[in-house]
């Protein structure tokens, strides 16, 4: 364990300077070339296989450290797309530079332990995340953990999320001129204001664990001319996936009632990926959860995580054991997606409290390589839940 840590305090200037350099050069989902490179080339640097352009997305990537023999397949997660106008407010500065450092710290050891480390480069997880295609493509069905942690205000345990539709409705009418003649015209306007009508009534008709929440991007150029386009934007999330696809049809269903209201043609797509409940691991979590305290975490001040967004990680756990902890990098309370967040994960204060994740990220994989009755209980756990 000494030596993983010595090991990791060597590596500790660099993955400042990546996180810096990440959290400086801000880029959106798929258009993370710079964040790509630079981790990419790091764990080449050590001796990496690394494929890039994985899954048909052009910053993803795998990499890869064998170890010749036999033994468990480990991968961490690395995330690095920002959001717009606030650049990396939710950390994924430092979520990337922990999966790498997490990454090339275990595959000093594997040639002991056998098996393999992988590092996966995961864009754009705000939007469409790239972990949707690889789960469907089956890049993830050979591993037997996979591990990622995220930057908060406080530690917290790997809990649940919630599963995620997003949802246009696109609304095609007739123009006409509002005052002169509206008999003339069909308004698609009214058909979104309609179904967001209907939504509302819904909300009373839903289990608590449900969230309906909309946006209209479009809903007409003039106020004297009947808008003939007019679409609304919908995320539509539960606590699992079944639950989700049951909602999302009487989500529809007020928009066809809402088309039919007003003679206006009704278009239904996914504007962005759909994400799958969050399934922990509870022994790879406990074990993550005991590497924290062995780092000097106060066990109470290790919050119990539950749902309330939705992550492409839950998508991956459906596919192998997974895990999403939090971390803490800031004695301030903050708010993901806020220009405080951008600025504590871009501090030496945010970095420290990363690297204490990226430790513990480590030392959970050592476990899982060293641990065989450790790694049964991760799998059996596993083969329970799918049941």
């Amino acid at each position: 364990m000494e030596k993983l840590f010595e090991t990791m305090d060597e590596l500790k200037n660099r993955m400042y300077e990546i996180s810096q350099y990440i959290g400086n050069n801000p880029e959106l989902g798929n258009e993370e070339f710079k964040a790509c490179e630079i981790l990419s080339e790091t764990l080449r640097e050590h001796d990496f296989k690394v494929n890039t352009n994985i899954v048909g997305q052009p910053t993803a990537f795998e990499a890869v450290y064998e170890s010749g023999r036999p033994g468990p397949n480990v991968a961490f997660m690395s995330e690095y797309d920002a959001l717009p106008e606030i650049g990396h407010a939710c950390g994924h500065n430092l979520i990337g530079t922990m999966g790498a450092a997490a990454g090339i710290a275990l595959s000093k050891f594997i040639h002991e332990t056998g098996g393999k480390v992988f590092v996966y480069g995961t864009p754009a997880e705000e939007t469409r995340g790239a972990k949707v295609t690889m789960a469907e493509e089956g890049v993830f069905d050979h591993l037997d953990v996979a591990i990622m942690s995220h930057p908060s205000s406080c530690y917290r345990e790997s809990g649940s999320s919630l599963a995620m539709d997003a949802i246009e409705f696109a609304f095609t009418g007739k123009t006409a001129h509002a005052a002169a003649a509206p008999e003339e015209g069909i308004n698609a306007l009214d058909a979104v204001i309609q179904t967001f009508n209907s939504i509302n009534a819904l909300r009373q008709h839903v289990t608590s664990d449900v969230r309906i929440h909309g946006v209209i991007p479009e809903g007409g150029k003039a106020a004297n001319v009947v808008p003939d386009y007019a679409a609304a934007h919908f995320y539509v999330r539960a606590s699992t996936r079944s639950a989700v696809n049951k909602v999302v049809e009487k989500v529809n269903n007020c928009a066809k009632g809402a088309a039919l209201a007003t003679g206006a043609e009704l278009s239904i797509s996914n504007y962005e990926f759909s994400y799958d409940n969050m399934v922990t691991n509870e022994p790879l979590s406990k074990t993550f959860t005991e590497s924290l305290v062995s780092l000097g975490v106060d066990r109470d001040e290790i919050k119990e995580k539950k749902g309330g967004g939705s992550l492409d990680m839950g998508n991956v756990s459906h596919k192998v054991p997974s895990i999403h902890p939090y971390v803490k990098i800031s004695d301030t309370p903050i708010i993901g997606h806020t220009r405080e967040f951008r600025d504590a994960a871009l501090s030496k204060e945010g970095f420290e409290g990363m690297f204490i994740g990226a430790k513990a990220m480590a030392l959970t994989g050592l476990k899982v390589l060293t641990d065989r009755s450790l790694l049964d209980s991760i799998k059996n756990e596993f083969e329970n839940t799918k049941k």
